[in-house]
Formats: C-alpha cells, sequence, structure tokens
C-alpha cells in the first residue's frame, strides 16, 4: 500500500470515473484500473462497487479514504519539515462560503505572489464539519466562525484544536421589504433560509428569532448565498449574511438589511502542527492584519 496507489485511489474515489481520474493523474485508463485492483488485492476488499462504467465506494473504500487522505497529508508534512518548505507542499484550507468569498481571494493571492511552489487546495463547508475535517487531518486548517465564550474554548480544546481569530464579521437579518416594515410583525413569512445543520450563523439566526421555541418555523436548507438571498428578495423567507458577503452583492431590490450581532472568524489548526506551508499562511495573515489595523489608525488621525 505505496503512497502512489493511494494517491491514485483518492483521485479515482473523488472522480468515480476511471477516465476522469486517467485524464486528471496525466495516466492511462487501464493503468489507473491496474494500480486499483493491485490496491485492492493488497488490501483483501473491493474498494468500489463498479455497476457497468459506474464507480461508487464501497463500504471499504468509504473507510479507507480518509486514512488514505490523512497518510498523503502526513507524507506531505514530513516532507515540508524536512526540507524546511523547498519541496513547497500542498496546503489544504477549509473555509466557511462567506469567508471564500469575502475574504480568501485577497489572503491566497497574496500567499501564491509569495510561495508559488505551494499548492492550495480550498473546499467549503459549515463550520461543524470543517472542524472535524482539521481534528481527522483532511484539513490542514480552516476558517470557521465560532460562538463566543468559554463553551467554544472548551469545545477546540477537547478536540485538541488551536485558534486564532481574524475577522470580526457583522452578521446581517435581511428581510422581505415589507416584513422590515411591520414592527409588531416582523417574521410573518415564518421561514429562514440557511445553509445545512452545522453551520454557526444558522444557528444563531434560529436563537436570535426564537425558532426553536416558537411553532411554525421552517428552515429551507440552501446551498449558496444567492439563492437565499433571492428567496428573500421573493417575500418566501427571511436569512442572515454577513456584511461582506452582501457588499459583495451590491443593492438588492425588495431586501432590507437590519444589524444581528458580531461574530469572529477564527482559523483553526491542529495542536503542534508545523508544517512550513501553513506557518507561511499564519505569518501572512499576521501581516495583512497589522498592515489593516494601521491604515485604520491613520484614516482616524
Amino acid at each position: 500500500m505505496d503512497s502512489e496507489s493511494l494517491n491514485i485511489f483518492c483521485v479515482v474515489a473523488a472522480e468515480l470515473s476511471i477516465t476522469r481520474a486517467a485524464t486528471r493523474l496525466g495516466r492511462v485508463p487501464s493503468n489507473v484500473t491496474t494500480r486499483i485492483q493491485q490496491l485492492e488485492a493488497d488490501i483483501g476488499a473491493d474498494l468500489f462497487i463498479r455497476s457497468g462504467k459506474r464507480l461508487s465506494l464501497s463500504s471499504a473504500g468509504e473507510r479507507l479514504l480518509g486514512y488514505a487522505q490523512r497518510m498523503l497529508a502526513l507524507e506531505d508534512e514530513a516532507r515540508q519539515v524536512v526540507t524546511g518548505g523547498r519541496a513547497g507542499g500542498v496546503l489544504r484550507i477549509g473555509s466557511m462560503e462567506s469567508t471564500a468569498a469575502s475574504r480568501l481571494p485577497a489572503v491566497l493571492s497574496d500567499y501564491h505572489a509569495c510561495y508559488p511552489d505551494t499548492r492550495l487546495e480550498v473546499s467549503t463547508g459549515p463550520s461543524r464539519r470543517l472542524l472535524e475535517q482539521v481534528r481527522t487531518g483532511v484539513q490542514d486548517c480552516a476558517f470557521v466562525a465560532l460562538p463566543a465564550g468559554e463553551d467554544a474554548q472548551l469545545a477546540l480544546d477537547d478536540m485538541d484544536l488551536a485558534q486564532t481569530r481574524l475577522w470580526r464579521e457583522e452578521l446581517l437579518m435581511l428581510t422581505p421589504v415589507v416584513e422590515a416594515d411591520k414592527a409588531q410583525d416582523a417574521w410573518r413569512v415564518r421561514s429562514l433560509a440557511a445553509f445545512p445543520q452545522g453551520c454557526t450563523y444558522r444557528a444563531l439566526a434560529e436563537n436570535w428569532l426564537g425558532v426553536p421555541a416558537m411553532p411554525g418555523w421552517t428552515v429551507q436548507e440552501m446551498g449558496s448565498y444567492h439563492a437565499m438571498v433571492a428567496c428573500v428578495a421573493a417575500g418566501a423567507c427571511v436569512t442572515v449574511l454577513p456584511r461582506s458577503v452582501l457588499t459583495l452583492a451590491g443593492d438588492v431590490p425588495g431586501v432590507a438589511a437590519r444589524h444581528m450581532m458580531h461574530v469572529a472568524t477564527s482559523l483553526v489548526w491542529r495542536q503542534g502542527y508545523a508544517a512550513p506551508a501553513f506557518q507561511r499562511l499564519l505569518d501572512r495573515l499576521a501581516e495583512q492584519l497589522l498592515a489593516g489595523a494601521q491604515d485604520e489608525v491613520s484614516r482616524g488621525s
């Protein structure tokens, strides 16, 4: 079970197609098929369920995938540490959708300009899932929203995760314009558009609106802020999002925004994780935050 075979397995698992995996790997399909068959023979279990030309992960394949990803990540981390980062390496970054849209383009563009040999892999998801992915080694680090207070820090300690707070986001509640004008019946629609369970902003919105204690509320789960804003504009729901995301969208007819609260965005990583590619990200973020703070002081003086 060598690293090359595990890498091929991970790519096939992601693509669920020998042909697409071969193209991505720069190999011929027959070679990819042979390597998967050799890996299955080595492990003693079928990793994929084959139905004609269609592939899906078997239960054994699903169990192996997480281990394979962590083993490959550990190998890359070891190579980075031993070479002092000269090998470039890979940095796997998880992020909330909002942070990926409004904050990361500038951060990652700066990082790539400074360290072009490091490959950045970015994926998005709700904060709870990202924390678990960092804990298990699927992600090297992640940008997440954490509720204020000791409970959040205790949860990180239990997961053996470290954090640094980066940005203070203002959360806005978006409502249809007709709703915003009704002080006595602000939430007539009784429907919240939000990401699936595990999203910190969703949990905060539900508590702020009193959804758990009030009958009649429904939650419409959506996969993008664009869809949520469109749903509010149609008068069908309310939603919550950071002001930085709404700024990207510009003026939206039929939508009113009101302040809800401020929530910090943190970068989290495993305690003791010290790959050079990650340490450089921390350094670049610290420099950018310092420069931003100095700009604020200059504008205020």
